[in-house]
């Protein structure tokens, strides 16, 4: 992808409308792009190929300018290409029969043959508990639908699931068929909690000997209004009430607007208990507290939809007041077990308790199923007992096996885009997604066995450590000196809406390296970084560098009151 595409790409597909024109030049073909803002350019066709290559395929088919040298060989690749791209996606939902090993219906008729199969009903029992509580969201309507001014007819289906972290439990969702539907696009946007916040509030609570709480807001969408006008038909899922009109108004699952809706719904709830979002996460909020001893401290809460994390001294009590608004599953306000699929649990390293996070029940599941796909492959197995994530002498640049086949070829994307947080496997999966458009043999035997790494250490657990780091300062002088040598006057500008600190103060600790020129064939360096607050691991990442040049890289390490 060029250096024009990856700064503007995400730009344009905001601003682009469906309205260009095209002149040919000597110098090749220019599109006119109007912009939502009223400003217009002319965009070269290189750049437009790169950037909306189904757009420009199809104006350039409705225009009948196809078969022109520009297009003539481009146009049939792209029209392919988006078949199977468009047949992928819709047919993935359809293709996937079991998880975890369980089978899932795909309609009602589906789910009961299913449990007759399994000497059960627990499909049906999902089935039937959704669509009771799903009742609150609508209202019978007995005239006629016909007379119903500013309101859309839609339709609704099923989606079935497996809970992992619920024992294996069977989930039906009743859904609204949305995309038959439109929304302004500010409404069908919604931000949850980062994964940076939670480790970092992880550690400020094991730090400032904050209580932890989480809830399950049950059927969150459904408490909040609906903002789109709709009505509906009862099917099938409805039992005896098939066949009534009713009109649709809380925020259904399957909405363009439903989590808009929701997170509205939520903040309004937190702004009311004297919480404010957090300018630095707009999901963290926080409110300021004293505790018993007089130490100024926050409160803190994390939303992830509808999961929800408090750090408090009386986090207990500050649920309960958001429990007052919304029904919680099954009525439990208790201390956090897992958080964003990730095992948690307070645990004591050196005699000092802290928050640990561990990734093993995703290991585990992934691994299983992973078995389970390769079970009767003739060609591919998992290795045992894998010491490390890679064979240490591999260099992916250098393998010269056969290409995968296109099975094998989309399976190993599969593979590697399996993100779990494990830091001990970044620069591998950084390593091997370098080729993804052409991999090899070699590069989904060591896939494989980055899994079976993953089997062999199923438990390792990140600590987040709130104490201090042993960190000797006086080897860094020189480099400080340096940078104080060139910017003499620099001062640190801190926000003008900066919190006022309470607890004790952390510190962060960034450290970086690269493997310089370690690429044989294009001598370009990986570049690996990890951030850390106090003990506490926050941010890493690993990446191949774009350019070749000789850059030093040094360790900085600085400290903030929090």
């Amino acid at each position: 992808m060029s250096d024009f595409t990856v700064r503007h790409v995400r730009l344009f597909f905001y601003l682009l409308r469906s309205h260009f024109t095209n002149r040919h030049t000597t110098a090749g073909w220019d599109f006119y792009v109007t912009w939502k803002d009223g400003s217009s350019n002319w965009i070269p066709l290189k750049d437009m190929k790169e950037s909306f290559p189904i757009e420009v395929a199809d104006y350039a088919i409705s225009k009948g300018i196809q078969d022109e040298p520009a297009f003539a060989w481009w146009i049939p690749h792209v029209v392919r290409k988006r078949k199977r791209f468009l047949g992928k996606v819709k047919s993935k939902y359809w293709e996937r029969t079991h998880k975890y090993g369980i089978r899932i219906p795909k309609s009602i008729k589906e789910a009961i043959e299913i449990d007759k199969a399994n000497g059960d009903t627990l499909w049906q029992d999902s089935i039937q508990m959704k669509m009771k509580n799903n009742l609150v969201a609508f209202e019978e309507f007995d005239g006629d639908v016909e007379k119903l001014m500013g309101y859309k007819k839609i339709t609704g289906h099923l989606v079935f699931d497996v809970k992992l972290g619920e024992n294996f439990r069977r989930k039906a969702r009743y859904c609204a068929d949305g995309h038959k539907t439109e929304a302004p696009a500010a409404l069908t946007y919604s931000t949850v909690v980062s994964r940076d916040s939670v480790l970092i509030l992880l550690m400020i609570a094991a730090l400032n000997g904050l209580d932890l709480q989480c809830a399950d807001i049950q059927n969150a969408f459904l408490t909040a209004p609906a903002i789109q006008k709709c009505y509906l038909v009862a099917g099938p899922e409805f039992g005896e009430e098939e066949g009534k009109a009713f009109i649709v108004r809380r925020a259904l699952y399957g909405f363009k607007s439903s989590s808009t809706a929701f997170r509205s719904h939520l903040a309004e709830t937190l702004e009311d208990l004297g919480f404010s979002s957090s300018t630095a996460g707009p999901d963290v909020w926080m409110r300021a507290a004293v505790k018993p001893d007089g130490e100024e401290y926050y409160e803190y809460i994390l939303c992830y939809v509808d999961d929800i994390l408090c750090m408090s001294m009386k986090a207990k009590a500050v649920m309960e007041g958001i429990g007052r608004v919304f029904k919680f599953k099954k009525g439990k306000i208790e201390p956090p077990e897992s958080y964003l699929g990730a095992r948690l649990r307070k645990k004591s390293l050196d005699g000092h308790d802290m928050w640990a996070m561990s990734r093993y029940d995703y290991v585990v599941a992934a691994v299983k199923n992973l078995k389970e796909t390769l079970k009767d492959s003739p060609k591919w197995k998992v290795p045992k007992n894998a010491p490390t994530p890679m064979t240490s002498a591999y260099e992916p640049e250098m393998d010269g096996s056969s290409e995968l086949g296109q099975e094998d070829h989309t399976y190993f994307q599969e593979l590697i885009g399996i993100e779990i947080g494990r830091v001990d496997i970044v620069l591998e999966v950084s390593l091997l997604s370098q080729y993804q458009a052409a991999p090899r043999e070699g590069h989904m035997e060591q896939a494989l066995r980055t899994f079976a790494f993953l089997d062999t250490f199923p438990k390792l657990t990140l600590y987040y450590d709130w104490r201090t780091p042993n960190v000797d300062y006086s080897k860094l002088r020189s480099s400080m000196e340096d940078f104080e040598a060139y910017y003499r006057d620099a001062t640190e500008e801190m926000p003008h809406n900066t919190p006022k600190p309470r607890g004790q103060s952390v510190g962060s600790t960034a450290w970086v390296d690269a493997s310089h020129g370690a690429n044989k064939k294009t001598r370009k360096s990986h570049t690996g970084y990890i951030i850390f607050l106090n003990r506490a691991p926050i941010l890493w990442h690993s990446k191949r560098q774009n350019t070749v040049e000789a850059i030093w890289f040094r360790i900085h390490c600085f400290e903030f009151m929090h």
